[in-house]
């Protein structure tokens, strides 16, 4: 139980306190291979290999495709408009798009929330409540993101809390890691594409 708790409170504290703090790359990298360090320790099925990998892939691709969709079709709506017109871009498009959002982003969280984190706090508290703790961490994990572009803190927490919740169902459902992976990676290339598109057009 307190290897969990101790986990959890790590994870928020790095995306809370130490990360921002690093420059981009450096915090990528760094993130990129705690990540796998503290997956592997933790002994979690990321069902990478055939054949789990196949289920993640039947059930990944499909989320990934709806969520997209969803996406690009918020775009019509004049408050997410605005909000990607303000939205502050890193300079190097290339590298957010092919390297600091999946590796720096989606590799990262999905290896330590959903992969050490979830089977830490399944086996310390059980499927249900585990996850409750996996998807509380990775909500509150999302503070320092919240503040640093001006959205409302409660309502980040929440909605990214839902989003680990449903990314961890989506990995206990599949049998693979590829799943939240794919669903998680559709969610940040298409919000950043999206907002890309809108800031050129204006």
């Amino acid at each position: 139980m307190r290897d969990a708790l101790a986990l959890a409170t790590g994870l928020v504290t790095w995306s809370g306190a130490v990360g921002p703090g690093m420059a981009p790359r450096a915090q990528m990298a760094v993130q990129g291979v705690l990540a796998g360090v503290l997956v592997r320790r933790s002994g979690a099925a990321l069902g990478l290999t055939p054949p789990a990998i196949w289920r993640g892939l039947r059930w990944g691709l499909p989320v990934a495709a709806l969520l997209s969709a969803a996406v690009g079709t918020s775009t019509a709506l004049p408050p997410v408009r605005t909000e990607m017109a303000d939205r502050e871009l890193p300079g190097s498009t290339g590298e957010w798009l092919l390297a600091r959002i999946p590796l720096g982003t989606v590799w990262s969280e999905e290896a330590a929330y959903r992969g050490a984190l979830g089977a830490a706090a399944e086996a310390a508290f059980g499927p249900r409540w585990g996850r409750l703790l996996q998807a509380t961490a990775f909500g509150l994990s999302h503070i320092a993101d919240a503040r640093r572009v001006g959205e409302p803190v409660v309502g980040t927490v929440l909605v990214t809390g839902a989003a680990g919740w449903a990314f961890a169902w989506l990995y206990a459902r599949s049998g693979s890691l590829l799943a939240p992976m794919l669903a998680h990676l559709a969610v940040n290339e298409a919000g950043a594409i999206a907002a890309l598109t809108v800031q050129r057009r204006a």
